[in-house]
């Protein structure tokens, strides 16, 4: 096992009785979906095409105690989990993996096997964590009823696979949904950054559902997919969400995400942010003058 330098911790929280640190290291960076456009996603792509590549991005989470990840699956044999595991073997310790698997929903003999196949091989993936994918849960939503019809069958697979079973829920009304009927979700992905993007309610809607969920909630997005700067949005979210709460960090590279952990850190701190000064062709003197 590599020795690495002393870094300051992450705080944690629980789920489902997993320990899991406040931020969850995020794919999409990763995988390519930058949510801009096809050359931000070849961008993406190319960069992290190696296992290498993707062992020297979880290597910096890894020596802050962020030793969780979330991503759509876990495919044998990807530079993802091949990244992965390099990074395991360097610090002796695996990475909680928290997948969000898109299954078929339809109500058919056909569909439910497929669904049942799906939710094993993300088992057998090592993933600890399965979130039904929110386009997936959200086909099965009755808004007149208030219920997630056919939920529970689903939920029922991953616990029979040995996992922990939560809902991506880009769409609210999941969260309300499944707390009101009490289904076996232990945690719940939602959408919530200051800008409301991709959001189908505003942003305090949004914030008042997180308060009052009863399991705790995976944030993603909090930076709007680049468009707002991670001091903004970062500082947004640990400041408005609860203990229990979560942020899904996406990075493209090392030194990102130590940057970005100094910021989310000194959000949960309250302190200013020990960071280097933003560069400008043509500074003006009072930010040339900062500290």
């Amino acid at each position: 096992m590599k020795q690495f330098p002393e870094f300051p911790k992450f705080p944690r929280t629980e789920v489902g009785g997993i320990s899991l640190p406040r931020m969850l290291a995020g794919t999409n960076w990763i995988l390519g979906f930058s949510h801009r456009g096809p050359a931000s996603d070849a961008l993406i792509r190319d960069k992290h095409a190696t296992p290498e590549a993707v062992s020297e991005l979880m290597d910096a989470y890894m020596l802050y105690g962020i030793d969780a990840i979330m991503a759509p699956d876990f495919e044998e044999g990807s530079p993802l989990l091949e990244g992965i595991r390099l990074t395991e073997e360097k610090f002796g310790k695996s990475m909680i993996k928290i997948a969000t698997p898109g299954i078929n929903v339809d109500d058919s003999a056909d569909a439910r096997r497929q669904a049942e196949e799906k939710i094993k091989k993300t088992k057998e993936s090592g993933a600890t964590f399965c979130l039904i994918h929110h386009a997936s849960a959200e086909q099965l939503v009755n808004k007149n009823k208030q219920t997630i019809d056919r939920l529970p069958d689903y939920l029922y697979m991953i616990r029979e696979q040995g996992m922990i079973p939560g809902l991506s829920a880009h769409m609210p009304e999941l969260v309300t949904y499944s707390d009101a009927n009490e289904y076996d979700v232990e945690t719940y992905i939602q959408l919530y950054n200051c800008m409301g993007f991709l959001m189908q309610i505003e942003v305090e809607g949004v914030n008042s559902i997180i308060w009052n969920a009863k399991k705790p909630v995976m944030t993603i997005k909090s930076m709007a997919a680049g468009r707002c700067t991670p001091f903004v949005g970062l500082t947004f979210n640990y400041a408005t969400i609860r203990p229990c709460d979560m942020v899904t960090l996406g990075a493209m590279t090392p030194t990102e995400v130590h940057e970005d952990v100094e910021i989310a850190l000194a959000a949960i701190e309250r302190r200013r942010p020990t960071l280097g000064k933003r560069s400008s062709p043509v500074m003006t003197s009072i930010l040339a003058a900062r500290e």
